[in-house]
């Protein structure tokens, strides 16, 4: 179970605790499910650029050689190619690095992806700051900023390896252009391989009354333990998983929101284009609430390791709490 070590008996009720089942990078749920669609289902098809085993496609590709194209580092050509497959009814996962999914092939992904509302799906690893070493010109922060801004984009962010696993599956249904961002590091593996995964839809990880939190991808966890320091404190914090930022759940976050009177929100990325931006846009033109972003403040990401990088650029549980805490001052 969670550590709680020096949690008063009487908050306990203030915050669930959650089961770790063990330490499990984002990616290989992907790479997991996508070997079980590839079983499942003749008309998934896999294409790589030169990244089969770091995008964990590698059991695909042996399992399904004919159904597996190796683009190279040709990433442009990849997404072109992809949507070309899906004309004659093919179900496309595209495979590589965030930043290579994205900021190299924008153009390509307008134009021949979302434009034409292809059943792309692009599944994109190695996002964020925890991407770790490789430095600033890997670590992409604007990636769902402009994923988000493209009509016809659905946007999915997830927490842990279960997750990434069910929302891998759920794409493969969904008609349309996906982008799925999920990462390198080993994070808590805590959420259940049966929980349902909806997309469109968040997760509501702890119901509370003060203050609410909005949390995706490798934050969700992070917000979890500063949801454990709030609840020491006699504070209330209602805990959300936005694993879908687009199409944003709406209905989750202003019910939480009507109940807290202010806002957190905590994800790995720019504070500028993000989950951030999405809810409070949304607050903006319908309930104008007190918001504090816990997202990375304008600046581009620095080589070292990823929980170092996390708690440099204040995106550590330490730092929900103390945004937390700031924006329950300002009801």
């Amino acid at each position: 179970m969670l550590n709680q070590t020096g949690v008063k008996s009487d908050s306990q009720v203030l915050m669930k605790k959650y089961e770790v089942t063990g330490l499990k990078d984002t990616r290989s749920g992907f790479g997991d499910a996508l070997l079980e669609l590839g079983r499942e289902n003749e008309n998934i098809v896999a294409l790589n650029a030169d990244l089969t085993g770091s995008v964990k496609m590698s059991h695909f590709a042996k399992e399904f050689p004919k159904r597996f194209f190796q683009a190279g580092i040709a990433e442009a050509n990849m997404m072109c190619v992809a949507a070309g497959m899906t004309i004659g009814g093919k179900i496309s996962f595209v495979g590589t690095f965030a930043n290579f999914a994205t900021g190299r092939v924008f153009d390509q992904i307008r134009q021949s992806i979302a434009y034409s509302n292809k059943n792309v799906k692009i599944c994109a690893s190695h996002s964020g700051l925890t991407l770790g070493e490789d430095g600033a010109s890997h670590q992409i922060l604007e990636d769902i900023g402009l994923m988000k801004m493209l009509p016809n984009m659905v946007v999915i962010n997830t927490c842990d390896y279960h997750q990434t696993y069910a929302a891998t599956k759920a794409i493969a249904d969904y008609h349309g252009p996906v982008y799925l961002r999920f990462g390198r590091p080993k994070v808590p593996n805590f959420s259940l391989k049966d929980d349902p995964f909806v997309i469109g839809k968040a997760v509501t990880l702890n119901e509370g009354s003060d203050v609410s939190i909005f949390a995706t991808g490798h934050l969700v966890w992070k917000a979890i333990e500063a949801g454990l320091v709030l609840a020491e404190k006699g504070i209330r914090p209602e805990i959300i998983n936005i694993h879908t930022i687009k199409p944003l759940d709406r209905e989750a976050v202003l019910n939480s929101v009507a109940k807290t009177g202010c806002v957190v929100t905590a994800e790995e990325h720019q504070i500028n284009g993000g989950l951030g931006d999405s809810i409070a846009q949304l607050l903006g033109h319908e309930m104008p609430r007190p918001l504090e972003m816990v997202a990375v403040k304008d600046k581009f990401g620095e080589s070292g390791k990823p929980d170092e990088l996390l708690k440099k650029f204040n995106l550590d549980s330490p730092d929900i709490v103390k945004a937390a805490l700031n924006v329950m001052e300002r009801k």
